[in-house]
Parts: C-alpha cells; structure tokens; sequence
C-alpha cells in the first residue's frame, strides 16, 4: 500500500511523509499508482528565495549600515579616511560570510526541492540534508492561496482540512510565514504561478466533486479558469487570488 493510500484512508493519521534516499522519478519516491496522473512538476526559483525568504538585499542592507555607522564612529573621533577603510575591512569577512551562507542555503533549497501537482495529491519532496516527501491528498486540503509576484513568479501556501498537522521545522522553509501553530506547507517562488494555482484549483474541485473530469479537462485546454475570490476562502475552495 502506497503512503498516499495510507494517508488517504486513515482519516486521521498525519498526511503522508517518506524519509528517503532514492526516487522512482524526480520528485516521486515511488512510481504514481496506476490511473493517477501527473498535471505539473516544478522546484522554487533558488535566486527568488534568496531574496523573498532568506531575505538576502535586508541583511546586505543592514550590514551595509552596520558598515557606514563604524566607518563614521572612526571619522568621528578623529582618525582619516585611511583608518576608516581599516576598520571597516575587518567587518568585512563577517558581512561576506554570512550573505554567502544565506545564498549557500536558498540554492541548496532550490536544488533539493520538487512540487508535483497529481489529479489525486500535491507532493513537497524537500530538505537539504535529510531528504523528506510529503504527500498531501487533495481531499485533505481544505484551501490554498496565491501570492503573485509582477514578474508571474509567486507563492501557493496551502490550509491543511481540520485535524490535519505537520510540524513547521519539518517544512521549513517550505512553509508559510507566521504560521507555526498550525503551519501550512507552501510552494514557494513557483514560476508562472497563476497557472500553477489555476492547475490545483481544478484539481481540487474534481478529487472533492465540484466539477465534472471532462469539464475540467476542458477548461485546462482552454486556459479559460475563474480564479475563486478570497471572500469564498471559508466555503473550502482552493484560492487562486492574488494578495
């Protein structure tokens, strides 16, 4: 029996979660049982989570007032521009040290991270050392929402269904933010993320019955999908409206 399955019929056991080393196929820790289908597959944009959650240009900018501020103690109580610049490059090891293993860290998140988007489950196969998939049954999630950047890149964090739980250290940072209570996995720094949002909304409403297969099948050719507003959040929709 598949974990999918497991997840699926005990109703209130945690969804899904595989600690492993090897795939069947990217992202997938074994083949997708037969009569489920493959809709998207996709990994965060590593230069994206560098700056939108190891936030990357907010550290540069306070070590570069930490840097100007000791420059100008140094100028201030009397040395020259020469024992500024000293002092000052002794911070600087610190400064690229720390921007470096922050950089280090969103590229080994993007690296190791795979979002696959099944007509039954999303899968988050995450972590960087520590290799963890999480599958998350379509049934089981109660809404999801989108945070769409200018550029069509952006985040779907999605409302696990009541009784439903995963610790927020194991999600991280695949995870919404000030969520740590009931925290909420989340793809993060997808491209095209409308459409990706577009994807699990019809996915979502033919595993829970609120559209046809075909007429879902037919509205994915199109690329015609009516975004479910935030104000209908509470009726169990997946959202795809940008905030």
């Amino acid at each position: 029996m598949s974990a999918a399955q497991t997840a699926t019929e005990h109703r209130h056991s945690p969804p899904g979660q595989h600690e492993h080393e090897f795939e069947a196929a990217p992202g997938l820790p074994e083949p997708l049982p037969r009569g489920e289908r493959l809709l998207w597959q996709g990994a965060p944009d590593w230069k994206r989570l560098a700056l939108r959650t190891f936030h990357v240009r907010k550290v540069a900018i306070y070590f570069g007032v930490i840097l100007a501020l000791r420059a100008i103690n140094v100028l201030a109580d009397g040395g020259d521009v020469a024992s500024a610049l000293i002092a000052v490059a002794w911070l600087l090891p610190l400064v690229v040290f720390a921007l470096g293993t922050l950089i280090a860290l969103a590229w080994m998140t993007g690296r190791t991270a795979m979002y696959t988007i099944t007509d039954r489950r999303v899968i988050m196969r995450i972590g960087i050392v520590l290799t963890l998939t999480f599958n998350l049954p379509l049934r089981r999630i109660a809404s999801a929402g989108l945070r769409l950047d200018a550029d069509g890149m952006g985040d779907i964090p999605l409302a696990l269904a009541a009784g439903e739980r995963i610790g927020w250290l194991h999600l991280w940072p695949h995870s919404r933010p000030w969520r740590w209570a009931r925290a909420e996995p989340m793809l993060r720094s997808v491209a095209d993320a409308r459409h990706v949002a577009e994807i699990l909304t019809q996915a979502w409403s033919v595993a829970n019955g609120r559209v046809e297969p075909a007429r879902a099948a037919q509205v994915s050719t199109a690329r015609d999908v009516s975004v479910v507003p935030a104000t209908q959040a509470a009726s169990g929709a997946p959202l795809a409206a940008a905030h």
